[in-house]
């Protein structure tokens, strides 16, 4: 653990940062890959999923039936692709998941203890993640810590900030929230020289056991735990 940096905000990233990969890659891809054809086609005047396959189509070319969609879908899930459809089809699967307590999100041991703390200190908290806004709001309000979401007060994600690894996109975010004193934290190097670029404050989590590790931070400031 490394001394928490004095900021107006604090902006996390999730995973590998306040939650183990493995929670999303496995646990809740293992959720939603099965649930994917059936929710399509079991939403097909939800405006969200139209547009979520509507996109798909668009950036795959695919023209067929569900089974196309679905085969598509897994591939991005396969490569871990943050494509924005695939995200939000998975965080209506995930929403309902964790509602019907099938799904409890966990955190690293540090993580809950540090989120309170900062927010008693009086940082105000937010949370960028290529996960829909949907499935992060599910995410923290169904945790083994209890509800966390009264502790943050904005959600990003691709649609609404645009991509991670781009510094427009932090640039959105420093607009919504009305500062300039933010401060970053992910495990992956890309997303925080991206966050630097647009004038903010960087702390890469470099978590053991974790994928990033061992990765490059360059210039960031580096920690093993918030």
């Amino acid at each position: 653990m490394t001394d928490r940096i004095t900021t107006e905000w604090v902006v996390l990233d999730i995973e590998g940062t306040l939650s183990a990969t493995d929670q999303v890659l496995v646990t809740l891809y293992d959720y939603a890959r099965p649930r994917l054809g059936p929710w399509i086609d079991g939403h097909p005047d939800d405006p969200a999923v139209v547009e979520a396959v509507a996109r798909v189509r668009e950036l795959s070319g695919v023209g067929g039936g569900t089974d196309e969609l679905v085969a598509v879908l897994h591939g991005w899930m396969d490569s871990d692709r943050k494509a924005t459809p695939l995200k939000t089809l998975q965080g209506l699967i995930w929403q309902e998941g964790y509602a019907r307590g099938d799904l409890v999100a966990e955190f690293f041991p540090d993580v809950v203890p540090a989120l309170r703390e900062w927010h008693a200190a009086g940082a105000r908290l937010a949370v960028f993640s290529s996960g829909s806004v949907a499935g992060q709001v599910a995410f923290f309000r169904h945790t083994t810590d209890g509800d966390l979401t009264p502790l943050f007060e904005y959600h990003f994600d691709t649609v609404n900030a645009g991509p991670k690894r781009e510094a427009a996109s932090y640039r959105k975010i420093a607009s919504a929230l009305g500062s300039d004193d933010i401060t970053f934290y992910s495990d992956v190097p890309a997303e925080l020289h991206a966050a630097a670029e647009a004038g903010w404050r960087t702390v890469g989590v470099a978590r053991p056991g974790e994928p990033q590790e061992h990765a490059d931070f360059g210039p960031h400031r580096t920690t093993d735990s918030l």
